[in-house]
């Protein structure tokens, strides 16, 4: 398998293009393309030996590629996402070249090994108290108080956790900027914003003059999204939480709580943003028998069904 020193311009050229389109007309995060690029320049590895650039690799080439990977013991969803990548690059160079009739996708109807999607775990209500109640006077410890009280309080990603600036949020409610660059406005609850009050009092210790980040990590920067990271599990242990803690883990409790208490979906679909309304029912652990039932019991022309006892 050819060494990544020693790929051609043939190959990396296209995938430094894929890249460019990917962050300035996508505007997907830096995580999101160094994912993109580490799965692009494997492949184009695994294919350099057999083939002089992508758009000599044909589909059985990549069908080989995939088998390689069951081989070395990858996981299915491993698979699927660096099948993915490769499925995504020759969208963006079959668009480059639409002029070229004689063009052929070869990852188009490539399709990796099925995977069992693992439904995510939230905290129940009261781990979640014990892990907000902080009472720690220490700056960072306000700041981390703030950051988890407003990702669970609207349900952020953690990149637009790390992206809100000042003025984003106002009068009760934030602006975020989510994939896609489409922009919602989420209320704030009221403990989320007693927090924030709290952080922005002491921001200035940490905040260089014109700053706009409302979150700022010790060495007066923008908080990144690994740094947030790595706070949100330190308080997860700290609070003895008997469960890993993330910020995806706060994100899915909010969705879950909502859903609990109001039971509707699409409005937690709009809070999330969330373009199909499938996500938001993976996401929040739908139960479809037990809405069956309650639309069973509620609606008034409903055909009753049987239960398992009659």
């Amino acid at each position: 398998m050819a060494d990544d020193n020693v790929l051609s311009e043939l190959w990396l050229k296209p995938v430094e293009a894929f890249m460019a389109y990917l962050r300035h007309e996508k505007q997907y995060s830096t995580h999101t393309l160094s994912q993109y690029r580490i799965q692009l320049l494997q492949a184009a590895n695994y294919f350099a030996p057999n083939a002089q650039d992508w758009l000599a690799v044909s589909s059985e080439q990549i069908r080989r590629y995939s088998m390689h990977l069951r081989g070395k013991q990858y996981n299915p969803r491993s698979i699927n996402l660096k099948l993915s990548c490769i499925r995504s690059l020759y969208k963006y160079l079959k668009a480059k070249h639409s002029q070229n009739s004689s063009f052929i996708n070869p990852g188009e109807n490539i399709r990796g090994p099925k995977f069992d999607k693992p439904l995510p775990k939230n905290l129940d209500v009261d781990q979640m108290a014990q892990l907000l109640s902080i009472n720690d006077d220490d700056v960072l410890a306000i700041r981390d108080k703030a950051m988890m009280e407003l990702m669970y309080s609207s349900g952020l990603r953690i990149s637009e956790l790390v992206n809100v600036n000042m003025g984003d949020i106002r009068d009760g409610e934030i602006r975020v900027l989510g994939k896609g660059s489409k922009e919602r406005v989420i209320p704030v609850g009221g403990k989320a914003l007693q927090a924030l009050e709290r952080w922005l009092l002491l921001r200035p210790q940490l905040a260089n003059e014109g700053e706009l980040a409302v979150f700022l990590s010790k060495r007066k920067q923008r908080i990144s999204i690994r740094h947030v990271r790595e706070r949100m599990k330190e308080w997860g242990l700290k609070q003895g939480i008997s469960t890993p803690i993330h910020p995806h883990k706060l994100r899915h409790s909010f969705a879950s709580h909502m859903l609990e208490s109001s039971g509707d979906l699409r409005a937690i679909q709009e809070m999330l943003g969330h373009t199909s309304l499938s996500a938001t029912q993976v996401y929040t652990h739908v139960d479809f028998q037990h809405l069956a039932k309650v639309y069973d019991q509620a609606h008034p022309r409903a055909k009753k069904r049987p239960s398992k006892d009659d």
